[in-house]
């Protein structure tokens, strides 16, 4: 196995969505996720993360373990016969599964006596909800189906979904170095998990998820023996608008204020090795991410 990371890292990642349902809530008609209190879009990290494994696995060809599989009656797979799919072997679904490097995960391993067991690794790489920068608005949409509602019936089926006009969310998350060494989380691993994130978002053209856009990654390397981070990264942005919110409808309606993150950034100079950062030509920042206090390199995805 490859040398682990030894540096800590901390991302920001910001990606919008038009006209369409980010992440559902199928416990409530499968609307978009609101916070009740804020009136902001909720995504869950199990959704980000997702699209990264569907990226590295569709786009990537690497080999994930949490993924559907059918078995020969076109049943799904459960967790214990993917297990088996790499013989019951922890170390072999470490060494070929960066989902399990990347995020950790519960692995039953099947020992053929009355009580089988199980091996939970805690993932170095972790994410919080994600969230909208600003308050959504929720809009209920009903169509037309393009077949009839029941065999030589005339009359069409309907759909019904609930859509977001728009949202500008934001995740934050963390590498860290100490979990990498269960693991065995590597420097090249993080090279891909950044571009499930940045590609993975673009590829995730569902009828739901279509109109999805990366706008920006930044990752925060710590320098060697650093053991801590800033955190929580999404509460040092903020968006400019002189609209409502619910009335944005893309970047050209606001202006992303990064004063806050950038001062919070020189504070910690001292700590940090380098900043890297990708940024969509479509993004319109209030400044440049430059410093004189940190060297801020642009990102190769």
């Amino acid at each position: 196995m490859n040398e682990t990371i030894k540096n800590r890292r901390e991302y920001l990642f910001l990606y919008d969505v038009s006209f369409a349902n980010p992440n559902g809530d199928p416990n409530d008609e499968n609307k978009p996720r609101i916070d009740e209190e804020t009136g902001r879009n909720i995504v869950t990290d199990v959704r980000l993360k997702r699209t990264i494994r569907d990226y590295l696995k569709d786009f990537g060809g690497l080999e994930i373990f949490v993924r559907e599989i059918s078995d020969k009656d076109g049943k799904i797979q459960d967790a214990k016969a993917r297990a088996k799919d790499f013989d019951n072997n922890p170390e072999r679904i470490l060494n070929e599964c960066i989902d399990v490097r990347l995020f950790g995960g519960t692995i039953p391993i099947t020992t053929g006596k009355n009580k089988d067991s199980s091996i939970t690794y805690t993932g170095p790489v972790q994410f919080n909800m994600g969230q909208s920068l600003h308050r959504v608005k929720l809009e209920y949409i009903k169509g037309t189906g393009a077949f009839a509602s029941g065999s030589g019936k005339e009359q069409k089926t309907f759909r019904e979904e609930w859509i977001l006009p728009y949202s500008f969310i934001a995740f934050h998350g963390v590498a860290n170095e100490n979990s990498a060494k269960e693991t065995g989380l590597t420097d090249e691993d993080l090279e891909h998990l950044k571009k499930g994130m940045w590609e993975g978002t673009k590829n995730l053209i569902t009828r739901s998820k279509n109109e999805q856009m990366p706008r920006l990654l930044i990752e925060i390397v710590y320098k060697d023996g650093v053991h801590s981070h800033i955190g929580e990264l999404h509460r040092y942005i903020k968006i400019e608008s002189e609209k409502a919110d619910e009335e944005l409808r893309s970047t050209d309606d606001f202006v992303l204020n990064i004063d806050k993150l950038i001062e919070v950034l020189e504070e910690e100079a001292n700590k940090i090795e380098k900043v890297l950062y990708k940024a969509d030509r479509n993004l319109r920042l209030n400044r440049e991410l430059a410093s004189e206090k940190i060297n801020f390199e642009k990102m190769e995805i």
